[in-house]
Order: C-alpha cells, then structure tokens, then sequence
C-alpha cells in the first residue's frame, strides 16, 4: 500500500496529513503545541486516536515512543555511532525489530526487519516539495511505519541535518 505523506507548512505545531494511493485522508496527525514533552496524536479521519508519538526526556540523542491504547508498541531512536551513513531503529516488543536506513532528510529511504525491506520513503514519487511517499510492503504494519516516518522527518528537521 503507498500513502502520501505531506506537512503542513502554516500551522502551530508539528502536523500533517496521510493520504492513501487513491488520495482519500488515511490519517491525519496532530502535534500537540502547548504540552511539555513534544506530543503527536495519530488520528484517524474520523479523528479518532489510533496512535500517539511522545518524545522521550532526558535521553541520549532524539527517541520517541509509540503508543497504542496507552500502552508502547515501539521506540525509534536514531542510531548515533554508525559509519558512513544514518540509520534510526525501531524497537518492537518481541524478536525483529525495524530498521531504517538511506537518506533521511532527503526523503529517500528504505525500511528493513530481518535484513528484508518491508517499506519505502521517496520523494521522487512527488513533484511538491513537502510531499513524499511510503510504500508499505505486505506484512509490514502500515501505522507504525507512518508513526516512524513522521518521527524520522522530526529528527532530521530538529537537527537541520543533510544525510
């Protein structure tokens, strides 16, 4: 499944919309301007909550906590002694955790679990400069990897970083 994933340029706090390959609202996705930890709600498009994305304090490098039905499903936190290129790990509960890896703030990256792709991010699928693409492979849980998309993409605009 591809979605589309775009930021919304003017408005307060981290937000933005997920559409699906047809172009229908999969998810929107609401940073949370005056909370004290940086918080994103994951909505649905009847703005249910399906997920929440916290930023962890007082940790060493940038690491964000994915929650579902108030419990964690994941943490991703970018890897920061790693040669040559950036890589940002998921951690599940359980065996396989995700990986990703390629250029972040590009847009053009591929996420792995067991050493097989099960995603990919790219801007080249979009000619708008704040739209790129997930593409989800089968098998792989489509709302957490758009929860680590928008983690990625907050990493990597926080720091201002090229990789």
């Amino acid at each position: 499944m591809k979605y589309r994933m775009k930021q919304k340029l003017f408005c307060l706090g981290e937000d933005f919309t997920i559409e699906d390959e047809r172009g229908r609202e999969a998810y929107y996705v609401d940073g949370k301007v005056f909370t004290l930890r940086q918080t994103l709600a994951f909505l649905d498009p009847q703005r249910v909550e399906q997920a929440r994305i916290v930023k962890r304090m007082l940790s060493f490098g940038p690491v964000f906590d994915v929650y579902r039905g108030g419990r964690s499903v994941a943490t991703v936190s970018k890897k920061l002694f790693t040669l040559f290129r950036c890589k940002f790990a998921i951690d599940v509960p359980g065996p396989d955790d995700y990986e990703a890896i390629g250029s972040f703030a590009d847009h053009d990256y591929r996420f792995e679990r067991g050493g097989r792709t099960v995603g990919v991010v790219s801007k080249r699928w979009f000619s708008f400069t704040d739209s790129y693409g997930v593409e989800v492979l089968e098998g792989a849980d489509p709302l957490l990897l758009l929860a680590s998309t928008v983690v990625i993409d907050l990493c990597c605009h926080e720091e201002g970083q090229k990789h």
